[in-house]
Protein backbone atom coordinates (compact mmCIF):
# COMPACT_ATOMS: atom_id res chain seq x y z
CA UNK A 1 0.00 0.00 0.00
CA UNK A 2 1.23 3.50 -0.89
CA UNK A 3 0.52 6.58 1.23
CA UNK A 4 -1.94 7.77 -1.44
CA UNK A 5 -3.94 4.60 -0.72
CA UNK A 6 -4.06 5.65 2.95
CA UNK A 7 -5.51 8.99 1.85
CA UNK A 8 -8.38 7.14 0.18
CA UNK A 9 -9.46 5.95 3.62
CA UNK A 10 -8.75 9.31 5.26
CA UNK A 11 -10.14 11.55 2.53
CA UNK A 12 -8.02 13.30 -0.09
CA UNK A 13 -8.72 16.81 1.22
CA UNK A 14 -10.72 16.55 4.41
CA UNK A 15 -11.22 19.12 7.16
CA UNK A 16 -7.92 18.25 8.86
CA UNK A 17 -5.94 18.60 5.62
CA UNK A 18 -7.62 21.91 4.81
CA UNK A 19 -6.60 23.34 8.19
CA UNK A 20 -3.04 22.12 7.70
CA UNK A 21 -2.97 23.42 4.13
CA UNK A 22 -4.11 26.93 5.14
CA UNK A 23 -1.39 27.09 7.80
CA UNK A 24 1.19 25.94 5.25
CA UNK A 25 0.11 28.66 2.79
CA UNK A 26 0.95 31.55 5.16
CA UNK A 27 4.80 31.38 5.12
CA UNK A 28 4.95 31.55 1.27
CA UNK A 29 2.95 34.76 1.53
CA UNK A 30 5.78 36.36 3.52
CA UNK A 31 8.52 34.87 1.35
CA UNK A 32 7.10 36.76 -1.63
CA UNK A 33 7.23 39.98 0.40
CA UNK A 34 10.86 39.39 1.43
CA UNK A 35 12.15 38.47 -2.03
CA UNK A 36 10.40 41.18 -4.07
CA UNK A 37 10.69 44.00 -1.53
CA UNK A 38 13.89 45.17 -3.26
CA UNK A 39 11.64 46.78 -5.88
CA UNK A 40 10.97 49.46 -3.26
CA UNK A 41 13.78 49.23 -0.70
CA UNK A 42 16.53 49.38 -3.34
CA UNK A 43 14.95 51.67 -5.90
CA UNK A 44 17.04 54.63 -7.11
CA UNK A 45 15.12 57.92 -6.73
CA UNK A 46 15.64 60.85 -9.05
CA UNK A 47 18.69 62.78 -7.93
CA UNK A 48 21.23 65.46 -8.78
CA UNK A 49 24.44 66.85 -7.31
CA UNK A 50 24.01 68.82 -4.10
CA UNK A 51 24.79 72.53 -4.27
CA UNK A 52 27.98 73.20 -2.28
CA UNK A 53 26.94 76.76 -1.50
CA UNK A 54 23.93 75.89 0.69
CA UNK A 55 23.68 73.37 3.53
CA UNK A 56 19.95 72.65 3.28
CA UNK A 57 19.74 71.91 -0.42
CA UNK A 58 16.77 69.83 -1.62
CA UNK A 59 15.84 68.21 -4.90
CA UNK A 60 12.61 70.23 -5.05
CA UNK A 61 13.02 73.85 -6.05
CA UNK A 62 12.54 76.10 -3.00
CA UNK A 63 12.07 79.34 -4.96
CA UNK A 64 13.39 81.49 -7.79
CA UNK A 65 16.67 82.08 -5.96
CA UNK A 66 17.10 78.31 -5.61
CA UNK A 67 16.30 77.79 -9.28
CA UNK A 68 18.96 80.34 -10.28
CA UNK A 69 21.57 78.59 -8.15
CA UNK A 70 20.71 75.23 -9.69
CA UNK A 71 20.91 76.65 -13.23
CA UNK A 72 24.30 78.19 -12.49
CA UNK A 73 25.74 75.10 -10.78
CA UNK A 74 24.21 72.02 -12.42
CA UNK A 75 24.62 71.19 -16.14
CA UNK A 76 21.40 70.68 -18.08
CA UNK A 77 20.72 67.37 -19.86
CA UNK A 78 17.88 66.04 -21.98
CA UNK A 79 15.57 64.99 -19.16
CA UNK A 80 16.52 67.54 -16.49
CA UNK A 81 19.67 68.22 -14.49
CA UNK A 82 22.86 66.22 -14.59
CA UNK A 83 22.92 63.49 -11.95
CA UNK A 84 26.65 63.19 -11.51
CA UNK A 85 28.43 66.40 -12.49
CA UNK A 86 28.52 69.98 -11.27
CA UNK A 87 30.14 73.18 -12.54
CA UNK A 88 33.40 74.19 -10.92
CA UNK A 89 34.34 77.85 -11.08
CA UNK A 90 38.06 78.51 -10.86
CA UNK A 91 39.75 81.79 -10.10
CA UNK A 92 39.93 82.83 -13.76
CA UNK A 93 36.15 82.20 -14.09
CA UNK A 94 36.60 79.23 -16.42
CA UNK A 95 33.57 76.95 -16.11
CA UNK A 96 34.35 73.20 -15.86
CA UNK A 97 32.24 70.09 -15.20
CA UNK A 98 33.48 67.86 -12.39
CA UNK A 99 32.01 64.81 -10.69
CA UNK A 100 30.34 65.49 -7.37
CA UNK A 101 30.44 63.44 -4.17
CA UNK A 102 27.21 64.59 -2.56
CA UNK A 103 23.66 64.31 -3.84
CA UNK A 104 20.08 65.32 -3.09
CA UNK A 105 17.18 62.99 -3.86
CA UNK A 106 13.59 63.40 -4.95
CA UNK A 107 11.42 62.45 -1.95
CA UNK A 108 8.07 62.60 -3.72
CA UNK A 109 8.01 58.80 -4.07
CA UNK A 110 10.37 57.56 -1.34
CA UNK A 111 11.44 59.13 1.89
CA UNK A 112 14.56 57.00 1.82
CA UNK A 113 15.90 53.86 0.12
CA UNK A 114 19.01 51.81 0.78
CA UNK A 115 20.55 53.13 -2.45
CA UNK A 116 19.99 56.78 -1.52
CA UNK A 117 21.12 56.23 2.07
CA UNK A 118 24.52 54.94 0.93
CA UNK A 119 24.67 57.19 -2.18
CA UNK A 120 25.05 54.18 -4.48
CA UNK A 121 24.62 56.25 -7.65
CA UNK A 122 26.75 57.61 -10.50
CA UNK A 123 28.56 54.38 -11.38
CA UNK A 124 27.70 52.51 -8.21
CA UNK A 125 24.25 51.33 -9.35
CA UNK A 126 25.73 47.91 -10.10
CA UNK A 127 25.75 47.23 -6.35
CA UNK A 128 21.98 46.83 -6.54
CA UNK A 129 22.47 44.01 -9.02
CA UNK A 130 25.15 42.53 -6.75
CA UNK A 131 22.75 42.62 -3.78
CA UNK A 132 20.09 40.80 -5.79
CA UNK A 133 22.70 38.29 -6.98
CA UNK A 134 23.61 37.55 -3.35
CA UNK A 135 19.92 37.00 -2.61
CA UNK A 136 19.59 34.44 -5.41
CA UNK A 137 22.81 32.69 -4.38
CA UNK A 138 21.22 32.36 -0.95
CA UNK A 139 18.06 30.96 -2.55
CA UNK A 140 20.14 28.36 -4.36
CA UNK A 141 21.93 27.35 -1.15
CA UNK A 142 18.59 27.22 0.68
CA UNK A 143 16.98 25.01 -1.95
CA UNK A 144 19.86 22.53 -1.84
CA UNK A 145 21.08 22.69 1.75
CA UNK A 146 17.80 23.06 3.62
CA UNK A 147 16.26 20.36 1.43
CA UNK A 148 18.93 17.93 2.61
CA UNK A 149 18.42 19.02 6.23
CA UNK A 150 14.66 18.62 5.85
CA UNK A 151 15.07 15.05 4.61
CA UNK A 152 17.25 14.25 7.63
CA UNK A 153 15.73 16.02 10.65
CA UNK A 154 12.15 16.49 9.43
CA UNK A 155 9.95 19.07 7.73
CA UNK A 156 8.66 20.86 10.83
CA UNK A 157 12.03 21.40 12.51
CA UNK A 158 13.58 22.69 9.29
CA UNK A 159 10.64 25.03 8.69
CA UNK A 160 10.93 26.47 12.21
CA UNK A 161 14.67 26.92 11.71
CA UNK A 162 14.08 28.70 8.39
CA UNK A 163 11.43 31.01 9.86
CA UNK A 164 13.82 31.95 12.67
CA UNK A 165 16.64 32.71 10.21
CA UNK A 166 14.25 34.73 8.02
CA UNK A 167 13.19 36.88 10.99
CA UNK A 168 16.71 37.50 12.30
CA UNK A 169 18.19 38.20 8.87
CA UNK A 170 15.33 40.57 8.02
CA UNK A 171 15.89 42.61 11.18
CA UNK A 172 19.65 42.58 10.60
CA UNK A 173 19.14 43.90 7.08
CA UNK A 174 16.87 46.70 8.32
CA UNK A 175 19.58 48.02 10.66
CA UNK A 176 22.44 47.74 8.16
CA UNK A 177 24.37 50.98 7.74
CA UNK A 178 26.95 49.73 5.25
CA UNK A 179 27.04 47.42 2.25
CA UNK A 180 28.78 44.32 3.66
CA UNK A 181 26.32 43.69 6.51
CA UNK A 182 23.44 44.34 4.12
CA UNK A 183 24.75 41.75 1.66
CA UNK A 184 25.23 39.19 4.44
CA UNK A 185 21.66 39.80 5.58
CA UNK A 186 20.36 39.42 2.01
CA UNK A 187 22.24 36.12 1.65
CA UNK A 188 20.51 34.64 4.69
CA UNK A 189 17.19 36.12 3.58
CA UNK A 190 17.63 34.15 0.36
CA UNK A 191 18.45 30.91 2.20
CA UNK A 192 15.51 31.21 4.60
CA UNK A 193 12.83 32.40 2.17
CA UNK A 194 13.54 29.67 -0.37
CA UNK A 195 13.55 26.92 2.24
CA UNK A 196 10.38 28.34 3.86
CA UNK A 197 8.53 28.25 0.56
CA UNK A 198 9.69 24.78 -0.45
CA UNK A 199 9.14 23.16 2.95
CA UNK A 200 5.72 24.78 3.40
CA UNK A 201 4.83 23.53 -0.07
CA UNK A 202 5.96 20.01 0.80
CA UNK A 203 4.09 19.98 4.13
CA UNK A 204 0.92 21.25 2.49
CA UNK A 205 1.08 18.90 -0.50
CA UNK A 206 2.16 15.67 1.21
CA UNK A 207 -1.19 15.41 2.99
CA UNK A 208 -3.28 16.05 -0.16
CA UNK A 209 -4.66 13.27 -2.36
CA UNK A 210 -3.74 12.95 -6.06
CA UNK A 211 -6.98 14.38 -7.49
CA UNK A 212 -6.65 17.59 -5.45
CA UNK A 213 -2.98 18.33 -6.00
CA UNK A 214 -3.33 20.58 -9.04
CA UNK A 215 -5.72 22.86 -7.18
CA UNK A 216 -3.62 22.75 -4.00
CA UNK A 217 -0.42 23.51 -5.92
CA UNK A 218 -1.96 26.60 -7.52
CA UNK A 219 -3.12 27.68 -4.06
CA UNK A 220 0.52 28.28 -3.11
CA UNK A 221 0.93 30.46 -6.20
CA UNK A 222 -2.07 32.54 -5.12
CA UNK A 223 -0.58 32.82 -1.63
CA UNK A 224 2.62 34.18 -3.18
CA UNK A 225 0.76 36.82 -5.20
CA UNK A 226 -1.39 37.85 -2.21
CA UNK A 227 1.88 38.60 -0.43
CA UNK A 228 2.89 40.83 -3.36
CA UNK A 229 -0.39 42.76 -3.12
CA UNK A 230 0.28 43.25 0.60
CA UNK A 231 3.80 44.43 -0.18
CA UNK A 232 2.54 47.04 -2.64
CA UNK A 233 0.01 48.33 -0.10
CA UNK A 234 2.53 48.52 2.75
CA UNK A 235 5.15 50.18 0.52
CA UNK A 236 2.62 52.82 -0.53
CA UNK A 237 2.07 53.91 3.07
CA UNK A 238 5.61 53.28 4.40
CA UNK A 239 8.09 55.19 2.25
CA UNK A 240 11.21 54.57 4.35
CA UNK A 241 13.06 51.37 3.48
CA UNK A 242 14.08 50.54 7.07
CA UNK A 243 10.55 50.89 8.44
CA UNK A 244 9.14 48.87 5.53
CA UNK A 245 11.64 46.06 6.17
CA UNK A 246 10.84 45.98 9.88
CA UNK A 247 7.05 46.02 9.36
CA UNK A 248 7.28 43.07 6.97
CA UNK A 249 9.71 41.17 9.24
CA UNK A 250 8.45 41.49 12.81
CA UNK A 251 5.13 39.59 12.23
CA UNK A 252 7.21 36.49 11.49
CA UNK A 253 7.70 36.12 15.24
CA UNK A 254 4.12 34.80 15.37
CA UNK A 255 5.24 31.73 13.44
CA UNK A 256 6.68 30.36 16.66
CA UNK A 257 3.15 29.01 17.25
CA UNK A 258 3.67 26.62 14.32
CA UNK A 259 5.70 24.37 16.63
CA UNK A 260 2.39 23.36 18.23
CA UNK A 261 0.03 23.92 15.30
CA UNK A 262 1.86 22.03 12.54
CA UNK A 263 2.44 18.27 12.79
CA UNK A 264 5.40 16.49 11.23
CA UNK A 265 4.82 15.08 7.76
CA UNK A 266 3.52 11.48 8.04
CA UNK A 267 5.22 10.63 4.74
CA UNK A 268 8.58 11.66 6.18
CA UNK A 269 7.94 9.75 9.40
CA UNK A 270 7.11 6.62 7.41
CA UNK A 271 10.26 7.03 5.30
CA UNK A 272 12.25 7.02 8.55
CA UNK A 273 10.46 3.96 9.92
CA UNK A 274 8.64 5.93 12.63
CA UNK A 275 5.33 4.17 12.00
CA UNK A 276 3.82 4.76 15.45
CA UNK A 277 4.20 8.55 15.24
CA UNK A 278 2.81 8.59 11.71
CA UNK A 279 -0.18 6.50 12.75
CA UNK A 280 -0.94 8.85 15.65
CA UNK A 281 -1.10 11.83 13.28
CA UNK A 282 -3.26 9.91 10.80
CA UNK A 283 -5.60 8.80 13.57
CA UNK A 284 -5.98 12.40 14.72
CA UNK A 285 -6.73 13.48 11.15
CA UNK A 286 -9.29 10.67 10.83
CA UNK A 287 -11.01 11.83 14.02
CA UNK A 288 -11.27 15.42 12.72
CA UNK A 289 -12.46 14.17 9.31
CA UNK A 290 -15.00 11.86 10.95
CA UNK A 291 -13.82 8.62 9.33
CA UNK A 292 -12.84 5.19 10.64
CA UNK A 293 -9.49 3.67 9.65
CA UNK A 294 -8.67 -0.06 9.39
CA UNK A 295 -6.52 -1.53 12.15
CA UNK A 296 -2.78 -1.98 11.59
CA UNK A 297 -2.91 0.37 8.62
CA UNK A 298 0.81 1.05 8.79
CA UNK A 299 2.35 -2.39 8.72
CA UNK A 300 5.88 -2.23 7.36
CA UNK A 301 5.10 -4.81 4.71
CA UNK A 302 2.25 -2.72 3.29
CA UNK A 303 4.36 0.29 2.29
CA UNK A 304 5.89 0.33 -1.18
CA UNK A 305 7.80 2.97 -3.12
CA UNK A 306 9.86 2.91 -6.31
CA UNK A 307 13.62 2.83 -5.85
CA UNK A 308 15.25 6.08 -6.93
CA UNK A 309 18.27 6.17 -9.24
CA UNK A 310 21.03 8.73 -9.73
CA UNK A 311 20.37 11.90 -11.74
CA UNK A 312 23.19 11.13 -14.19
CA UNK A 313 20.98 8.35 -15.57
CA UNK A 314 19.27 11.00 -17.72
CA UNK A 315 22.36 10.89 -19.93
CA UNK A 316 21.97 7.19 -20.71
CA UNK A 317 19.20 7.68 -23.28
CA UNK A 318 19.05 10.42 -25.97
CA UNK A 319 15.28 10.85 -25.55
CA UNK A 320 15.47 11.51 -21.79
CA UNK A 321 18.55 13.72 -22.21
CA UNK A 322 16.74 15.86 -24.79
CA UNK A 323 13.70 16.22 -22.52
CA UNK A 324 15.91 17.11 -19.56
CA UNK A 325 17.93 19.78 -21.36
CA UNK A 326 14.81 21.47 -22.75
CA UNK A 327 13.07 21.38 -19.37
CA UNK A 328 16.15 22.74 -17.57
CA UNK A 329 16.46 25.58 -20.11
CA UNK A 330 12.78 26.48 -19.76
CA UNK A 331 13.13 26.63 -15.96
CA UNK A 332 16.19 28.85 -16.39
CA UNK A 333 14.39 31.21 -18.76
CA UNK A 334 11.10 31.27 -16.83
CA UNK A 335 12.83 32.20 -13.58
CA UNK A 336 15.13 34.77 -15.16
CA UNK A 337 12.29 36.48 -17.02
CA UNK A 338 9.82 36.37 -14.11
CA UNK A 339 12.18 37.94 -11.59
CA UNK A 340 13.72 40.22 -14.21
CA UNK A 341 10.37 41.71 -15.23
CA UNK A 342 9.38 42.08 -11.57
CA UNK A 343 12.61 43.88 -10.68
CA UNK A 344 12.34 45.97 -13.85
CA UNK A 345 9.01 47.47 -12.76
CA UNK A 346 10.82 50.39 -11.09
CA UNK A 347 12.48 51.25 -14.42
CA UNK A 348 9.15 51.65 -16.25
CA UNK A 349 7.54 55.03 -16.78
CA UNK A 350 4.75 56.12 -14.49
CA UNK A 351 4.07 55.47 -10.83
CA UNK A 352 5.99 52.49 -9.44
CA UNK A 353 3.21 51.55 -6.99
CA UNK A 354 0.58 51.50 -9.73
CA UNK A 355 2.79 49.52 -12.11
CA UNK A 356 3.58 47.03 -9.35
CA UNK A 357 -0.12 46.53 -8.58
CA UNK A 358 -0.95 46.03 -12.25
CA UNK A 359 1.85 43.46 -12.43
CA UNK A 360 0.28 41.60 -9.51
CA UNK A 361 -3.16 41.68 -11.14
CA UNK A 362 -1.61 40.25 -14.31
CA UNK A 363 0.05 37.47 -12.29
CA UNK A 364 -3.26 36.62 -10.60
CA UNK A 365 -5.00 36.41 -13.98
CA UNK A 366 -2.18 34.14 -15.18
CA UNK A 367 -2.79 31.62 -12.39
CA UNK A 368 -6.54 31.66 -13.03
CA UNK A 369 -5.92 30.97 -16.72
CA UNK A 370 -3.71 28.03 -15.78
CA UNK A 371 -6.48 26.52 -13.65
CA UNK A 372 -8.99 26.89 -16.51
CA UNK A 373 -6.85 25.87 -19.48
CA UNK A 374 -4.32 23.37 -18.15
CA UNK A 375 -6.57 20.32 -18.56
CA UNK A 376 -8.22 21.61 -21.73
CA UNK A 377 -5.35 22.61 -24.00
CA UNK A 378 -2.65 20.39 -22.57
CA UNK A 379 0.66 21.15 -20.88
CA UNK A 380 2.88 21.53 -23.94
CA UNK A 381 0.67 23.80 -26.05
CA UNK A 382 -0.25 26.00 -23.08
CA UNK A 383 3.34 26.41 -21.90
CA UNK A 384 4.61 27.09 -25.42
CA UNK A 385 1.87 29.67 -26.11
CA UNK A 386 2.54 31.54 -22.89
CA UNK A 387 6.30 31.63 -23.53
CA UNK A 388 5.82 32.86 -27.10
CA UNK A 389 3.20 35.48 -26.21
CA UNK A 390 5.38 36.78 -23.38
CA UNK A 391 8.48 36.84 -25.56
CA UNK A 392 6.78 38.58 -28.49
CA UNK A 393 5.23 41.16 -26.16
CA UNK A 394 8.63 41.99 -24.68
CA UNK A 395 10.30 42.13 -28.11
CA UNK A 396 7.59 44.46 -29.39
CA UNK A 397 8.68 47.15 -26.95
CA UNK A 398 11.47 48.15 -29.35
CA UNK A 399 8.95 49.69 -31.76
CA UNK A 400 7.42 52.40 -29.52
CA UNK A 401 10.95 53.17 -28.29
CA UNK A 402 12.45 53.45 -31.78
CA UNK A 403 9.54 55.03 -33.65
CA UNK A 404 7.43 56.63 -30.94
CA UNK A 405 7.78 59.61 -28.64
CA UNK A 406 7.03 60.37 -25.00
CA UNK A 407 3.30 60.03 -25.63
CA UNK A 408 3.81 56.35 -26.56
CA UNK A 409 5.61 55.32 -23.36
CA UNK A 410 2.40 53.72 -22.08
CA UNK A 411 2.63 51.15 -24.90
CA UNK A 412 5.95 49.90 -23.53
CA UNK A 413 4.45 49.55 -20.06
CA UNK A 414 1.38 47.71 -21.43
CA UNK A 415 3.54 45.26 -23.40
CA UNK A 416 5.63 44.67 -20.28
CA UNK A 417 2.43 43.79 -18.38
CA UNK A 418 1.47 41.26 -21.06
CA UNK A 419 4.93 39.76 -20.76
CA UNK A 420 4.57 39.48 -16.97
CA UNK A 421 1.17 37.77 -17.27
CA UNK A 422 2.45 35.27 -19.81
CA UNK A 423 5.69 34.39 -18.05
CA UNK A 424 3.88 33.97 -14.71
CA UNK A 425 1.53 31.47 -16.35
CA UNK A 426 4.44 29.70 -18.06
CA UNK A 427 6.30 29.48 -14.75
CA UNK A 428 3.26 27.89 -13.09
CA UNK A 429 2.78 25.47 -16.00
CA UNK A 430 6.37 24.25 -16.08
CA UNK A 431 6.04 23.03 -12.47
CA UNK A 432 3.36 20.43 -13.22
CA UNK A 433 4.68 19.73 -16.74
CA UNK A 434 8.10 18.76 -15.38
CA UNK A 435 6.64 16.50 -12.69
CA UNK A 436 4.70 14.61 -15.36
CA UNK A 437 7.63 14.28 -17.76
CA UNK A 438 10.21 12.70 -15.46
CA UNK A 439 9.81 9.10 -14.24
CA UNK A 440 9.21 8.37 -10.57
CA UNK A 441 12.70 6.91 -10.14
CA UNK A 442 14.20 10.26 -11.22
CA UNK A 443 11.46 12.75 -10.37
CA UNK A 444 12.85 14.15 -7.12
CA UNK A 445 16.41 14.60 -8.36
CA UNK A 446 15.26 15.92 -11.76
CA UNK A 447 12.99 18.53 -10.20
CA UNK A 448 15.81 19.49 -7.85
CA UNK A 449 18.08 19.99 -10.87
CA UNK A 450 15.34 22.03 -12.59
CA UNK A 451 15.04 24.22 -9.51
CA UNK A 452 18.82 24.71 -9.50
CA UNK A 453 18.70 25.89 -13.13
CA UNK A 454 15.92 28.31 -12.23
CA UNK A 455 18.08 29.84 -9.48
CA UNK A 456 20.92 30.42 -11.94
CA UNK A 457 18.39 32.25 -14.09
CA UNK A 458 17.37 34.28 -11.06
CA UNK A 459 21.02 35.22 -10.44
CA UNK A 460 21.29 36.64 -13.95
CA UNK A 461 17.94 38.47 -13.88
CA UNK A 462 18.96 41.57 -11.85
CA UNK A 463 21.83 42.33 -14.24
CA UNK A 464 19.54 42.15 -17.27
CA UNK A 465 16.88 44.22 -15.47
CA UNK A 466 19.49 46.92 -14.78
CA UNK A 467 20.94 46.92 -18.32
CA UNK A 468 19.00 50.06 -19.16
CA UNK A 469 20.36 51.96 -16.15
CA UNK A 470 23.92 50.88 -16.86
CA UNK A 471 23.79 51.63 -20.60
CA UNK A 472 21.30 54.51 -20.70
CA UNK A 473 20.16 56.17 -23.93
CA UNK A 474 16.92 55.73 -25.85
CA UNK A 475 16.86 51.96 -25.26
CA UNK A 476 17.02 52.36 -21.47
CA UNK A 477 13.47 51.04 -20.94
CA UNK A 478 13.22 48.55 -23.80
CA UNK A 479 16.64 46.87 -23.74
CA UNK A 480 15.96 44.53 -20.76
CA UNK A 481 12.59 43.61 -22.27
CA UNK A 482 14.19 42.82 -25.64
CA UNK A 483 16.67 40.45 -23.98
CA UNK A 484 13.93 38.73 -21.97
CA UNK A 485 11.72 38.46 -25.05
CA UNK A 486 14.42 36.84 -27.19
CA UNK A 487 15.17 34.03 -24.76
CA UNK A 488 11.45 33.46 -24.06
CA UNK A 489 10.72 32.89 -27.74
CA UNK A 490 13.68 30.49 -27.98
CA UNK A 491 12.56 28.49 -24.93
CA UNK A 492 8.95 28.41 -26.12
CA UNK A 493 9.89 27.00 -29.53
CA UNK A 494 12.13 24.37 -27.94
CA UNK A 495 9.26 23.24 -25.68
CA UNK A 496 7.41 22.04 -28.80
CA UNK A 497 9.91 19.17 -28.90
CA UNK A 498 8.62 17.87 -25.56
CA UNK A 499 5.96 15.12 -25.41
CA UNK A 500 2.45 15.94 -24.21
CA UNK A 501 1.52 14.52 -20.79
CA UNK A 502 -2.17 15.42 -20.58
CA UNK A 503 -4.36 12.43 -19.65
CA UNK A 504 -1.34 10.11 -19.45
CA UNK A 505 -0.26 8.12 -16.42
CA UNK A 506 2.74 9.37 -14.51
CA UNK A 507 5.83 7.55 -15.86
CA UNK A 508 7.37 5.17 -13.31
CA UNK A 509 10.50 4.13 -15.23
CA UNK A 510 12.80 5.59 -17.88
CA UNK A 511 11.07 3.37 -20.45
CA UNK A 512 7.73 4.94 -19.50
CA UNK A 513 9.13 8.41 -20.19
CA UNK A 514 10.44 7.31 -23.57
CA UNK A 515 6.98 6.03 -24.48
CA UNK A 516 5.48 9.49 -23.82
CA UNK A 517 6.79 10.63 -27.18
CA UNK A 518 4.53 8.24 -29.06
CA UNK A 519 1.29 9.60 -30.43
CA UNK A 520 -1.67 9.26 -28.10
CA UNK A 521 -4.54 7.55 -29.94
CA UNK A 522 -8.20 8.03 -29.28
CA UNK A 523 -9.92 5.59 -27.01
CA UNK A 524 -11.07 2.60 -29.01
CA UNK A 525 -8.29 2.87 -31.58
CA UNK A 526 -6.21 -0.29 -31.96
CA UNK A 527 -2.51 0.17 -32.60
CA UNK A 528 -1.79 -2.20 -35.52
CA UNK A 529 1.75 -3.58 -35.62
CA UNK A 530 3.82 -3.20 -38.74
CA UNK A 531 3.39 -6.18 -41.13
CA UNK A 532 6.28 -7.23 -43.32
CA UNK A 533 5.32 -10.68 -44.69
CA UNK A 534 3.03 -13.67 -44.13
CA UNK A 535 5.30 -15.12 -41.47
CA UNK A 536 5.11 -11.80 -39.64
CA UNK A 537 1.30 -12.09 -39.69
CA UNK A 538 1.47 -15.51 -38.02
CA UNK A 539 4.01 -14.25 -35.47
CA UNK A 540 1.95 -11.22 -34.46
CA UNK A 541 -1.64 -12.47 -34.57
CA UNK A 542 -1.93 -16.24 -34.31
CA UNK A 543 -1.82 -17.99 -30.92
CA UNK A 544 1.13 -20.27 -30.27
CA UNK A 545 -0.90 -23.46 -30.73
CA UNK A 546 -2.22 -22.39 -34.15
CA UNK A 547 1.24 -21.36 -35.30
CA UNK A 548 2.53 -24.82 -34.37
CA UNK A 549 -0.35 -26.51 -36.21
CA UNK A 550 0.23 -24.34 -39.28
Amino acid sequence: MKFDDVLEYLGEFGVYQKRLYLLACIPPLFTGIFIISTVFTMDIPKHRCALPSISNDTYDVQGSWHQDLINQSIPRIKDGWSKCTIYNYSEDVIQMEVRCNKWVYDQSQYQNTFMSQLNLVCGKEIYRSHANLVLFIGKLCGAIGMGIISDNIGRRKTLMMSLAVMTVSGITTAFSTELVSFLIGRFFVGISTMSCFLISYVIGMEFVGPSKRKLASNGFMFSWVIGLFMLGLLAFFIRDWKNLTLVTTVPNILFISYWWLLPESPRWLLSKGRYKEAEEIIQKAAKVNGVELPENLFDKSSLVSPKSIQIWKICTTPQLLKISLIVFFNWFVASMTYYGLTLNVANLSGDTYLNFTIYNVAETVAYILCLILLDRLGRKILHCCFMLIGGIACLSTMFPVMYGDDSHIWITSALSMVGKLSISAAYATIYIFSAELFPTVLRNSALGSSSTCSHFGGMLSPYIADLGILIGGDLKTALPLIVFGSICVTAGLLSLLLPETLNQKLPETIEDTKSLNRKVRNKGDIEMPEIKDSNDVMEKFLPVEKRINS
